[in-house]
């Protein structure tokens, strides 16, 4: 029996990983046993809390999905963001020391600056430009101070669960005549089943052929576009007569300046593990049937 943990079991990725579990489409080789966890049943910023819970119970993966992602709000709750960024990733890499462990985290391309004109590499120079990238690298951090650590970094996560641009995007357009959407930054959107399918092909070939390789990897969908294209597709596949403007980033003024440039390289974790990863417009189409 393989005993997995899957910590912010309610977030996006974690709900993804949820359905793919209960709805059977990825089979193991081997019996699973998974537990998914919440703030609500599992306090993982308490480190007595969390000790314990590995005592009495032991796995063979841990996979965090929980995170601060508010990037504007972090500004202000710097100390929230670091706690649940980096603090509580901290207390799960001490809690499972002892233990034959192997734990997957989730990082973001906010580690880097955005101002790179080619895809990021897992080896390119990190320089986030926020709370809550800062928050995350610490994270990364805290994860591979674990010997059998795997951080994949991500961007532009979205899904039918939770909140995301991808559903603001379906509900504003079919409330509003016009929308302004930026068009000068340009990443690639992650359709979080997607990446919730590569941690379990990942989890699985390690179980069937003892191939865990410790690290940081790169996962998003394949393909490039700006928040407008992604919008006007969003609003496309929704019917939608919605006009959706393009603005410079100068125009719609946050908090905290966005990347640029966000798009990753996803060699490694391709050819490591051998994912096929989907282009990101024909994962959109399985977004709007799981809507």
């Amino acid at each position: 029996m393989i005993n997995i943990l899957i910590t912010g079991a309610n977030g996006q990725l974690g709900s993804e990983l949820k359905s793919i579990f209960k709805n059977g489409t990825l089979k193991f080789n081997k019996p699973i046993n998974y537990i998914f966890t919440d703030i609500d049943t599992l306090d993982i910023s308490n480190s007595v809390i969390l000790n314990k819970f590995f005592q009495d119970h032991s796995f063979d993966y841990v996979i965090n999905c929980a995170a601060y992602t508010n990037v504007d709000l972090a500004e202000k709750e710097k100390e929230k963001a670091y706690n649940v960024n980096a603090t509580c990733v901290k207390n799960i890499v001490e809690s499972i020391k002892d233990q034959n462990t192997k734990f997957i985290h989730i990082s973001t391309d906010y580690v880097f600056d955005g101002n790179s004109h080619i895809p990021y590499t897992e080896d390119m120079q990190t320089n986030p430009q926020s709370v809550y990238g800062s928050s995350k690298l610490d994270g990364e951090k805290y994860a591979l101070e674990s010997e059998n650590a795997i951080v994949i970094r991500t961007s532009w996560l979205y899904s039918s669960f939770g909140k995301n641009f991808a559903k603001s995007i379906h509900k504003l357009c079919k409330e509003k005549e016009s929308l302004n959407v930026v068009f000068d930054q340009v990443g690639t959107p992650t359709y979080a089943y997607d990446l919730a399918n590569a941690i379990l092909q990942i989890v699985k070939q390690s179980i069937a052929e003892n191939t865990f390789l410790p690290g940081i990897y790169h996962f998003s969908n394949e393909g490039v576009c700006s928040w407008y294209d992604f919008a006007k597709i969003i609003a496309n596949k929704a019917n939608s007569k919605c006009n959706i403007n393009p603005i410079e980033s100068k125009d719609y003024p946050t908090t905290v300046k966005r990347p640029f440039y966000s798009v990753l390289n996803k060699n490694k974790i391709k050819s490591t593990y051998n994912i096929k990863i989907p282009h990101w417009q024909d994962s959109l189409n399985k977004f709007f049937k799981a809507l």
